[in-house]
């Protein structure tokens, strides 16, 4: 019976003259992602965006289960909902409430007692000769007559059938549920960044958290072959994958270490091996990023975590770049991180148990608090250390899989 589905925007709207820029980006990015199920126009009409069928005059059942998930992962909207679009005319709106109550009503039929409804009417037209409360009067009575009056009460505050309606200068909407959208900033509103991606549960939440701030991201993931596995990367692979299915489009560049991890346990004070991985991981990262005219690196790091997240620490690491670094967890805890990356769906693939790069020669008491001086007097132990950076960076591998979506 659906024959349109209303977004909801929030953050946009308080948006100022340029706020049609970040609509037209929220509809771009919803065109890409319909196309993955079929053939839908998405309009605008002053603060709202709508879907529609193109060919058909409404949505199938299962076009509605397979748009659901793209709503929740559509940075830029607050809610969606499927509605009816027809007239703007009361009488019409309170005929095709009366033909739908008894579907609204079928769930609680049986059941004895009353059950609680509520009418929702919106007016962005103020010329429609109705105010809102006498629209909710009207629908109200619609409702209770094609269903019984005796077998209803109204709740306005935890109802458990809910009609809205929204009358417009075009058309009115009648709505019956609410899916909810992630909120946040269209994806692509804000430059292009890069993303330190490991296996671990962190950091594909900083990269979430980043695209729900308009950001589109590439991503960079290191590996130590032959001391670590295949399956190092093809892990990675699979979670940047994922998080691809929030934006449009990242590829993964993908780095082998273990030659400079090599010679830092062959030159430099063990202690400090961790400190002196994660310096090398930055310059490299910012040399990408600078390739590839990206504006910004990101972190999954948290302040305190572990032995190189201390504020001595992160202070010597990011002292070798000078591009911006971007860290959304700094002030989350663990548990906060795992709810996140458990509703994204990225917490399983996380949890798999594959070695990192990190652990290659890692000490067996890392430096809590290394101090850039000392840092810098470890690295100058390495012999050729640009060359070997560049060389390493020489070898990387980019993985686009642009190809494979259906939607490209």
């Amino acid at each position: 019976m659906y024959n349109a589905i209303v977004c909801r925007y929030h953050e946009i709207a308080t948006k100022g003259h340029n706020r049609c820029v970040f609509e037209q980006r929220l509809m771009d990015n919803l065109q890409r992602a319909l196309r993955r199920i079929g053939r839908f126009r998405v309009r605008r009409v002053r603060g709202r965006i709508w879907i529609e069928p193109e060919a058909v005059a409404e949505f199938t059942a299962a076009e509605l289960e397979q748009i659901q998930p793209l709503i929740a992962g559509a940075f830029g909207l607050e809610s969606a909902s499927p509605a009816i679009r027809l007239p703007a005319e009361l009488e019409a709106i309170k005929t095709r409430v009366g033909a739908i109550a008894p579907a609204l009503f079928a769930p609680f039929a049986g059941r004895p007692g009353e059950t609680s409804f509520r009418i929702r009417a919106r007016r962005s037209d103020k010329k429609f000769p109705f105010r809102s409360a006498e629209v909710e009067v009207a629908l109200a009575a619609a409702f209770a007559e094609a269903v019984g009056p005796e077998r209803l009460r109204v709740d306005l505050e935890q109802a458990e059938i809910t009609i809205g309606c929204e009358i417009r200068h075009e058309f009115a909407l009648l709505f019956f549920e609410s899916w909810p959208g992630p909120g946040g900033l269209p994806v692509g509103s804000n430059p292009r960044v890069l993303t330190l991606l490991s296996g671990g549960i962190d950091s594909p939440v900083a990269a979430y958290q980043v695209m729900k701030r308009g950001c589109p991201t590439d991503f960079i993931t290191f590996h130590s072959a032959p001391y670590t596995p295949p399956e190092t990367v093809e892990k990675v692979r699979g979670i940047a994958r994922k998080l691809n299915e929030f934006q449009w489009y990242g590829v993964l560049h993908v780095v082998n270490l273990a030659p400079f991890q090599k010679l830092v346990r062959d030159c430099c004070n063990e202690r400090v091996r961790t400190v002196l991985y994660r310096r090398a991981m930055f310059r490299i990262a910012e040399a990408v990023a600078r390739q590839g005219k990206l504006q910004a690196l990101v972190t999954g790091e948290s302040v305190g975590q572990v032995a190189s997240q201390t504020i001595t620490n992160l202070d010597t690491i990011n002292a070798v770049v000078d591009l911006l670094v971007l860290r959304p967890l700094a002030g989350s805890d663990k548990l906060e991180a795992i709810r996140l990356a458990e509703k994204i769906g990225t917490l399983a693939m996380s949890e798999v148990a594959v070695p990192d790069s990190c652990t290659v020669f890692a000490p067996a008491s890392p430096s809590t608090a290394v101090p850039r001086a000392v840092a810098e007097a470890e690295e100058a132990k390495i012999p050729e250390y640009d060359r070997v950076l560049a060389a390493i960076i020489a070898d990387s591998e980019t993985i686009d899989e642009r190809h494979s979506d259906p939607a490209e």
